[in-house]
């Protein structure tokens, strides 16, 4: 199949990376995302998946050294380029990217720049899953036994997506919770652009989480769900020399089985 006769391959499918940040747990002036995996900035993984999944309908998010990383992109890839100046949290790094959407976009796939791991595979299942339930937006998410730093995944009692509410503004029964948000979504464009002005900062971080849309949406009635992904390795976000290890590991080890 050809990037003509693709249904996923067009303008009306869009992904925006979000790759703006410092990464200061990586002990390093480098970007976080231009640290290497296998020889490679782990931007690039993301860049080629996104690549894969829709074609070249593709935004990524910079801020920090955003002139190196637009450099090592450019070099490889053709994608458009949005500048989030100051780190005001996911959902304005989201906001920075919009005006770049082609006005053909209905749904866009929301990925981060520190997830290497992540195929495109699981991304066009998450893009397939969210245009045939209709919804307005799709989360991927994952189960795990240590949940200890991730976002949770709020469901009430008939299993209906309520919120995701992060670690830092979770109480201990929610800390408890074991289905973890990855931090990649597909989510309907309309939907979006109304749910980023309801938010605010009133949260640990001061920021505007752009999880905080999903409980708008619940609020409002809207069409929301999860897909769980059967491979937990592919959501683990580098946010340390120890995660960049454990990545470099997991890429060897996939590299073997593909070879």
């Amino acid at each position: 199949m050809n990037d003509q006769t693709d249904p996923l391959k067009n303008e009306s499918c869009s992904v925006i990376i979000l790759a703006a940040g410092l990464g200061k747990r990586m002990q390093s002036d480098k970007a976080k995302v231009l640290h290497e995996i296998m020889g490679r900035p782990m931007i690039l993984y993301v860049v080629e998946t996104a690549r894969r999944s829709v074609g070249g309908n593709i935004i990524v998010v910079v801020g920090h050294q955003a002139e190196k990383v637009k450099a090592v992109i450019s070099d490889k890839e053709t994608v458009a380029f949005a500048f989030q100046e100051k780190q005001l949290g996911t959902g304005h790094a989201v906001l920075c990217a919009l005006p770049l959407l082609s006005e053909k976009t209905e749904n866009i796939v929301i990925l981060c720049g520190d997830v290497p791991l992540l195929s495109y595979e699981t991304v066009r299942l998450l893009i397939s899953e969210h245009l045939r339930a209709g919804r307005d937006l799709t989360v991927l998410a994952v189960n795990v036994e240590v949940p200890t730093g991730y976002g949770r995944i709020i469901f009430d009692n008939n299993m209906n997506l309520l919120k995701i509410i992060e670690e830092a503004d979770a109480s201990d029964d929610q800390k408890a919770v074991k289905t973890i948000n990855s931090g990649i979504y597909c989510v309907k464009r309309s939907f979006l652009c109304e749910a980023l002005q309801k938010i605010n900062m009133n949260n640990a971080q001061g920021e505007l989480y752009l999880t905080d849309i999903i409980e708008v949406g619940s609020t409002e009635g809207r069409v929301l769900g999860v897909m769980i992904g059967s491979r937990v390795e592919e959501t683990i976000g580098v946010n340390s020399r120890e995660d960049l290890d454990k990545a470099e590991a997991l890429m060897r080890c996939k590299r073997l089985e593909t070879s």
